[in-house]
């Protein structure tokens, strides 16, 4: 098939202004395209593209450079300007020689500082075929968890969603990422969908990733730069902050080089040492690889990790921590090397509630229970508190004086786990 002409298989868009928000798709034409939007302004593409040459390979032969490789086409980016917060506005995308999409309505999240946001949260989601087509590498539970999420975002309930690394599985064999960005089309079109890297994308033998595993298929990274371009400081560098409602996001790589005085581990510090307090009350740190599991494994858990970041988290207060990387979901108290400094009280509803008015640490959450075949638990570890091992993923709702999460079964559509932070209005 020809997909300069066909239907463009993906758009999604993040926050990259106080007043702007990215669109990228996929396109088989290099020729720049347009946007229209809000009923009547206009902009151009920028596109580009990665080729073969940019793969990584080692004397054993990787899938994206040897044999797995399928030219992506050409990817459109064009940023939306002088865009109001929390306000709905529709746009469409192409050019008259290739076609145009459908019109296609979104909504902007809501600004820093403002007060509340509703988000989704989850890692290694993947994707599965939606007929008896054969892929290399599946998640089953992804069609239950973006069906799900889909009709979320499409009841107008959902400002944003974070997917927190292993985005598609594809590790070199390049197609598949068309097969999950079509999966992911309608959420990621209608609400902004950040994302952070984890080790399918990036890590592999002599490519600088802190792990030498191939699990990348030799991707290195530039694959999912390309196709999610987060506001990072530079290419091969994706770390980054952003604020939404009264939350204030620091999205590390675990994948890159996060021991003391790193330039991340610099950009850590310096990132959550500036965060205003009475703009943006809550501190939520997401990546890939957890510091606490109770699932076992030979790359589970890495103390060099925890021990260099964990005292930063305690440090600048993060309220909650979010990671993938194992596949289920697990929930702590508010834990510091192992300990629980903390415990969470039952409300008069019997949820479990952790006073951050009198902070101790933070509270840790595995949510790498969005598609691939799940985990099991072994022996819990004291600062374990909640293990699930189902489809699904998190939702979030923060006002200034509260954060309510709720982990969501995608089958059976059923809250699971339900926990609050509270602390004092600032």
């Amino acid at each position: 098939m020809d997909i300069s002409q066909a239907q463009i298989p993906q758009q999604h868009r993040y926050v990259t202004l106080l007043d702007a928000m990215r669109l990228t798709w996929v396109s088989g034409s290099k020729e720049p395209q347009g946007v229209q939007y809000a009923d009547g302004k206009t902009l151009t593409s920028t596109v580009t593209t990665f080729s073969q040459d940019d793969m990584c390979t080692s004397a054993l032969p990787s899938p994206a450079k040897d044999f797995g490789w399928h030219d992506p086409g050409f990817i459109h980016s064009a940023v939306m300007t002088g865009l109001s917060h929390s306000t709905a506005y529709s746009y469409r995308y192409g050019s008259d020689s290739v076609g145009w999409s459908d019109k296609i309505q979104f909504r902007t999240p809501p600004a820093g500082g403002s007060d509340e946001l509703k988000f989704l949260a989850f890692g290694d989601m993947g994707k599965a075929p939606l007929d008896p087509s054969a892929e290399h590498y599946i998640q089953p539970g992804s069609l239950s968890v973006i069906k799900a999420m889909t009709d979320e975002v499409e009841s107008g309930n959902v400002d944003s969603i974070f997917h927190i690394g292993d985005i598609s599985y594809a590790t070199g064999f390049l197609v598949e990422w068309d097969f999950f960005l079509h999966l992911i089309s309608r959420p990621a079109s209608q609400v902004s969908y950040m994302t952070a890297i984890g080790n399918h994308e990036r890590d592999y033998v002599d490519s600088g990733s802190v792990y030498v595993t191939p699990d990348s298929g030799g991707e290195c990274g530039v694959a999912y730069e390309t196709y999610f371009p987060m506001p990072t400081p530079a290419k091969d560098k994706p770390w980054y902050s952003i604020e939404q409602g009264p939350v204030h996001f620091t999205v590390i790589s675990t994948e890159h080089d996060w021991t003391a005085n790193s330039e991340q581990y610099e950009w850590m510090k310096k990132d959550m040492s500036s965060v205003d307090r009475s703009k943006t009350p809550w501190l939520i740190f997401t990546g890939h690889r957890p510091m606490y599991s109770s699932t076992d494994g030979l790359f589970t858990i890495d103390d060099k990790f925890t021990k260099a970041v964990e005292p930063l988290l305690v440090q600048y207060k993060a309220d909650m921590v979010l990671f993938g990387h194992v596949h289920n979901y697990e929930r702590t108290c508010s834990v510091y090397e192992s300990n629980c400094l903390a415990m969470p009280t039952k409300d008069r509803n019997g949820i479990d509630t952790y006073d951050h008015s009198n902070y101790s640490a933070p509270v840790q959450a595995v949510i790498g229970m969005a598609g691939f075949s799940l985990d099991k638990f072994s022996e819990p570890g004291s600062w374990s508190l909640k293990r699930i091992s189902e489809f699904g993923y998190l939702r979030g709702h923060a006002t200034r004086e509260e954060i309510n999460l709720e982990f969501v079964d995608s089958n059976a559509r059923q809250v699971q786990d339900s926990f609050r932070i509270t602390k004092g209005q600032n």
